[in-house]
């Protein structure tokens, strides 16, 4: 049994948009909160700000804990190859820091990455968004602080 992993998410809204990573698998596209796992040492706001260099190339301001979600994979759909991860996400109202380029570059993008895209809000029910859970409270502009257990 692997340990229980943490990790720490950036949820960046602008004009109605929210920023994610574009990825892509044998299905298509699907969309990510940037954002990953904490290192040993590692404070989980730090954890946030290391990610989003990582995978988007900015720099975040960290604000409020949003939401605490629990991913328990032997419960979901990709519990074949994810069967003993169970993983804890901490999602934190996040701002960017500096001008706004319109390009996001990261230094580390996770392997199915291949980019970065604001998406409208109102919009989240047309895309696969992991996890869908936050974008239906977003939809209803419920944001946080709430514990959400083991959802998709």
């Amino acid at each position: 049994m692997k340990p229980i992993r943490n990790s720490a998410k950036a949820v960046l809204i602008r004009d109605g948009h929210l920023l994610l990573t574009k990825n892509k698998d044998d299905e298509g596209y699907f969309y990510l909160f940037p954002g990953g796992g904490q290192e040993p040492k590692e404070e989980l706001k730090d954890a946030v700000v290391r990610e989003c260099l990582e995978e988007i190339g900015r720099r975040v301001q960290v604000g409020e804990l949003l939401h605490v979600r629990e991913y328990i994979g032997q419960n979901h759909q990709f519990a074949e190859w994810d069967a003993d991860v169970h993983q804890v996400e901490f999602y934190f109202s996040c701002e960017l820091i500096g001008e706004e380029t319109g390009h996001f570059s990261g230094s580390s993008p996770d392997s199915a990455q291949v980019g970065a895209e604001w998406v409208e809000i109102a919009k989240l029910d047309e895309i696969r968004l992991y996890p869908d859970t936050i974008s239906k409270l977003l939809q209803a502009g419920k944001n946080g602080p709430c514990y959400l257990g083991d959802t998709n």
